[in-house]
């Protein structure tokens, strides 16, 4: 009987993290208010997730990280040779610029934490 129920919990948890990596629906991208977006690294993600930003035009993202462990200290950008330490508690500012549209993804240094910048 306890094998089933360890069976089970773990064919429960793999749907879980497939669900979450891999088929959660992706949010509306936030738009940059005066050229800048803040985003909290808490509990595993980043928030907002999803931020749209013209073509061309420098943004900046101001992250704000309130998780301590160490997966989130970094912060890197697909497409772009940006990568940034980001100290607990304190804000730290990136202009990011793209000049082709499309869809470019920013993580932390091992990829778990996952983000999505919108050019258009």
């Amino acid at each position: 009987m306890s094998i089933f129920v360890v069976n089970i919990a773990g064919l429960a948890l793999m749907a879980a993290v497939i669900w979450w990596f891999w088929l959660a629906g992706k949010r509306k991208a936030v738009q940059a208010s005066e050229g800048v977006i803040e985003i909290h690294v808490a509990n595993g993600v980043y928030l907002p997730d999803r931020v749209a930003i013209p073509v061309g035009k420098a943004t900046t993202f101001r992250f704000i990280r309130e998780d301590p462990t160490p997966c989130a200290e970094v912060v890197k950008f697909d497409g772009l040779s940006v990568s940034r330490e980001l100290p607990l508690n304190q804000a730290v500012d990136l202009s990011i610029r793209y000049d082709e549209p499309g869809e470019y993804a920013f993580t932390c240094q091992m990829g778990m934490y996952r983000g999505h910048v919108v050019v258009s």
